[in-house]
């Protein structure tokens, strides 16, 4: 498990941290105009714009492609990119991903993912192998490697955005975990509790109330 003290002892959930985390609400479970209403939150509040697309690339992993690529529509939109322009950031952020890259992101993938789940690593390893081998590969390789290892959004805001995709769509088992997570890689409790005061109107009140109870579960765990 990482030191709780680094790196986020001193993170503070600033309202560009609370419009960033809404909008993964949003692409979660709300519509386009949700998700548009988000984007115009998070430009108000001055997020960089280099998280809000992180952001979206990392929402495949937990809401699948049609929701991802209705938002990089709407972000493309809102940022009011041509194609060109989003092509040239591609081709200066992405660092290949080809299978060359494979081992590269094993090891990321494996670090990553040792800090966000900390004590419990080694069973959710064999927890997913049991469950199928090829899951185990990608969950690392592709999710932990690719996607979340990636530069230009740390990774406690990324556990935050995790954490409100999974209270958004109801998956208490992931949302369990992330929290753990989230508190792993050092976010302070202040702020995931924050992170969920801050999704009221944009979640179900029902999943946001089981959310808030989970994280009094997760708290009193330690």
């Amino acid at each position: 498990m990482t030191d709780r003290a680094a790196p986020f002892a001193n993170m503070t959930f600033d309202k560009a941290t609370r419009a960033l985390v809404r909008l993964a609400a949003r692409i979660a479970g709300g519509s386009e105009v949700d998700v548009r209403d988000g984007l115009r939150e998070t430009a108000g509040a001055g997020t960089p714009e280099g998280w809000v697309e992180e952001l979206i690339l990392q929402s495949y992993l937990f809401c699948g492609f049609p929701r991802t690529l209705n938002a990089a529509r709407e972000w493309r939109r809102t940022a009011g990119r041509n194609e060109e322009e989003v092509e040239a950031k591609g081709r200066g952020t992405a660092g290949g991903t080809g299978d060359e890259m494979v081992p590269d992101f094993l090891a990321s993938g494996e670090a990553t993912c040792a800090l966000v789940y900390g004590r419990f690593y080694s069973k959710l390893r064999q927890n997913i192998v049991a469950l199928h081998p090829e899951l185990d590969t990608w969950m690392i390789v592709e999710g932990y490697g690719k996607v979340l290892s990636r530069p230009g959004l740390d990774l406690g805001r990324r556990e935050l955005c995790i954490v409100a995709a999974c209270v958004a769509s109801g998956q208490d088992r992931q949302l369990h975990s992330h929290l753990h997570g989230s508190r792993n890689v050092g976010v302070p409790d202040d702020v995931i509790g924050a992170a969920l005061d801050g999704l009221e109107g944009t979640v179900n009140p029902e999943l946001l109330e089981r959310a808030v109870g989970l994280w009094g579960k997760v708290k009193g765990q330690v």
